[in-house]
């Protein structure tokens, strides 16, 4: 069946996977929903101050449950439903919430879908569980993003965020406008920069981004793209897509790719 007609379908008999928790001494539990199924599994990150309910999440859910796929899809702590406080978070716990799901809750091989800073998240997991890790589908990636984007600004700007403290980012993706980033954060997010030497990552990678992203510049994805070893990748821009990928279009493009990627894996086997 075409996915298409295979969304649609989906879409009108929307089951949907309950919310769970898992605790972990010492950290806060994290939310998680998840279908069971074959493998590949698919693994949804999303990006900063977002979380696993939004468009793209469940779509993927639609489509993991029509193929009979597995499929995990989770809140970083202080997101969402999970533990935890939002302006504690860094990229480096963020990261340790990724592997910990991937290593507790994702068994077998994975494909892994990040979106924004979900797609930075997704290369640090790939590069720290390569067994696990099958294929990466990276939708406006912003590896390095917040300490790039920093480095570029006025050093008169950079001087008055230092002494406040605080670095305060517009953007259309929340309601308030605005991102409000901490140096501590930009600080620790440093640690974990990638695109300054080879990413070593050999799975096939799949890069969608938007030339209209106000957000993360496109370049970035170009970045990746350049600096991954793996044989196998693609980039496609959208001449109209925005930060965020959520059009209807946008998510059968994310759609389709994976669908690619899945009969790929399978007749590698």
């Amino acid at each position: 069946i075409p996915v298409d007609i295979l969304l649609c379908l989906f879409a009108g008999v929307r089951q949907k996977s309950t919310i769970q928790y898992i605790s972990r001494p010492d950290h806060p539990k994290l939310a998680y929903r998840r279908v069971k199924g074959k493998s590949p599994g698919v693994v949804f990150l999303p990006g900063y101050g977002s979380n696993m309910s939004g468009q793209k999440a469940e779509a993927l859910e639609d489509f993991c449950r029509s193929l009979g796929h597995a499929y995990l899809r989770f809140d970083y702590s202080g997101h969402g439903a999970s533990e935890g406080v939002f302006s504690e978070g860094t990229i480096g716990t963020w990261k340790k919430d990724v592997l910990f799901m991937l290593d507790e809750l994702a068994e077998g091989p994975q494909i892994l879908v990040g979106s924004s800073m979900g797609g930075w998240l997704m290369l640090l997991a790939a590069i720290a569980r390569p067994e696990k890790t099958k294929s990466l589908v990276g939708i406006s990636t912003a590896a390095d993003h917040f300490v790039t984007a920093f480095k570029t600004l006025p050093i008169e700007v950079r001087k008055e965020c230092e002494d406040k403290g605080v670095w305060t980012i517009p953007t259309k993706s929340n309601e308030e406008g605005m991102y409000t980033v901490s140096m501590d954060f930009l600080r620790e997010a440093e640690n974990h920069c990638i695109l300054q030497s080879p990413i070593p990552v050999t799975c096939p990678v799949r890069l969608i981004h938007g030339l209209k992203d106000e957000d993360v510049p496109w370049h970035i994805s170009m970045q990746v793209a350049e600096r991954v070893l793996s044989p196998d990748v693609d980039i496609i821009l959208r001449r109209h897509g925005q930060h965020r990928m959520a059009e209807k279009d946008d998510i059968k493009l994310i759609v389709y790719t994976i669908d690619d990627l899945i009969d790929k894996l399978t007749t590698m086997v």
